[in-house]
């Protein structure tokens, strides 16, 4: 719930997983075991994550919205906003 204020939002994520050593794998032209190459390509997360978050807070305001007014089709959905809108501003003006 909203006062129509702008929606700030706060996001943290858990530290990315690091293993100190490369796992065991097969080699696939030879077929004999080999240690997997070991490389962090991945040292900072933040760019990704924040698209990731973006797009989930996306959908869950979506849905938050769909839930309020939606309807079976977007001609309903936009005449149940448009009739919120109308109602909102008589009321506050």
């Amino acid at each position: 719930m909203t006062n129509g204020e702008a929606l700030v939002v706060r996001a943290a994520v858990k530290p990315i997983a690091t293993i100190a050593k490369p796992l065991a794998s097969v080699d696939l032209r030879t077929g004999e075991k080999v240690l997997a190459h070991f490389e962090r390509a991945d040292i900072c997360i933040v760019p990704a994550a924040g698209i990731i978050g973006e797009a989930m807070l996306a959908m869950v305001l979506a849905g938050a919205f769909l839930e309020k007014f939606g309807g079976d089709h977007i001609e309903e959905t936009s005449r149940n906003y448009r009739g919120y809108r109308e109602q909102v501003n008589a009321r506050f003006g």
